[in-house]
């Protein structure tokens, strides 16, 4: 069979077990979103043995430490896989629900209820903890998906699969609702991409230069997800030791993610204290600082950032520093250079925290809080389809909600239009 006609195959499918899907109850769903979770945990030798061949393979080619650790499944994070399938399996199941009923004068009831979307492709890199957490949502909202994920993790995904459709077994929910493409060829991916016919959405997750290709090339909606520029502004009356810990939490605890920091930006009042501080932390976990000309007044020996600095993702221990004057000169550069993915303020000051979740427009604002927390597990979305950082349909990290859309229902009484 060639691709084209292996990936029609898909489709139809997945076409088919969505009609299934859209129907199937509430217990049914959690029931097989526990027995996903339990399959994982039970197989974990089994993932780290295929998650070995990925990692050899890769080792081979040379991909980068961030990549690698993207790529490795762990105890751990098997673990984490499971428990975002548990406590998806707990959260409220969004379709069915009616979301606001109002009246008309002629009596009509009028009401809008939450729908699966349809067919969900996934297209994503490296990650193959991406493969349970999709395949967990789109099951929980009605929806089928196909998984392709990236060449370097063929193995763990297909492993992972395999024990995510025996599960929908066991659970009488049918076995086609998650997929994984089988094949590393590009050409799967453009073949995907035309069958609008059968694919209702399209969600790629990975590097910049994948998102644009997928936009390119599709015939279907798209939910885009750039480069995380992610900042972190600490302003003139932050606590010390809790501006500290957030930018060390946001840069360092995990570089090689979407949500992490890429630029400190600090109000010139509060930079002869602060930067000092947390470049000692900084150095100890080996980050390498690029500063404006203000900040190398402060911090003499570190590296000038150029202007393509301003805007870089790097996911790796390199942080560009700036100092502002005060939070207009925050939020400009934000505006400016970010990438509406995530942003923080540190600040004990209210009116500032205020303005910053208003005019800061991202798809995360935080006050107080670390970057790496524009997660959707952490904001308790069970786990996350993705981080959307285009602002139709969804915003920020995609959950159950997310993955749903909205019917009209109406009720009548005989009324008819005049």
């Amino acid at each position: 069979m060639s691709v084209k006609d292996d990936i029609l195959s898909i489709a139809k499918d997945a076409r088919d077990a969505s009609l299934v899907l859209s129907r199937l109850d509430t217990s049914t769903k959690n029931k097989a979103l526990i027995l996903m979770a339990e399959g994982l945990v039970a197989e974990a030798g089994y993932l780290k043995e295929a998650n070995r061949a990925d990692l050899e393979a890769g080792e081979k080619k040379g991909l980068s430490k961030a990549m690698i650790e993207r790529l490795t499944l762990t105890d751990k994070a098997i673990s984490q896989m499971a428990a975002g399938l548990k406590e998806v399996a707990l959260l409220p199941d969004p379709v069915g629900e009616v979301t606001k009923m109002w009246k008309r004068p002629n009596g009509l009831m009028v009401g809008r209820m939450r729908i699966p979307i349809g067919v969900v492709g996934i297209i994503y890199e490296s990650r193959p903890n991406v493969t349970a957490d999709a395949a967990g949502l789109c099951l929980k909202s009605g929806n089928a998906v196909i998984l392709r994920g990236g060449s370097e993790a063929i193995f763990s995904n297909t492993a992972i699969a395999k024990v995510l459709s025996s599960a929908l077994k066991k659970a009488g929910a049918p076995e086609k609702a998650i997929q994984v493409v089988p094949t590393v060829e590009r050409d799967a991916v453009l073949e995907m991409l035309k069958l609008d016919e059968y694919i209702d959405l399209i969600i790629p997750r990975g590097g910049e230069g994948l998102i644009r290709f997928v936009v390119e090339n599709s015939k279907i909606p798209v939910i885009k997800h750039y480069k995380g520029v992610c900042h972190v502004f600490v302003d003139e009356s932050a606590d010390i030791d809790m501006a500290v810990k957030i930018a060390f939490n946001a840069k360092v605890q995990r570089p090689g993610v979407c949500n992490a920091m890429e630029t400190l930006l600090v109000h010139k009042d509060i930079a002869d204290k602060f930067l000092p501080i947390v470049k000692k932390e900084y150095d100890k976990a080996g980050v390498e600082l690029r500063g404006c000309p203000k900040t190398l007044k402060i911090l003499k020996e570190i590296k000038q950032a150029a202007d393509e600095d301003w805007g870089a993702e790097y996911l790796d221990l390199i942080l560009a520093v700036r100092i502002v004057d005060d939070i207009d000169e925050a939020i400009a550069h934000i505006a400016r250079y970010g990438s509406l993915h995530t942003e923080s303020i540190v600040t004990r000051d209210y009116h500032n925290s205020q303005r910053f979740l208003r005019e800061v427009n991202s798809s995360t604002v935080l006050v107080n809080a670390s970057t790496r927390l524009s997660d959707g597990f952490q904001l308790g979305l069970g786990a996350e389809i993705g981080i959307s950082t285009t602002k139709i349909h969804a915003f920020g990290p995609m959950g159950l909600e997310e993955l749903t859309t909205q019917k009209f229902i109406v009720y009548g009484d005989g009324q008819v239009r005049e």
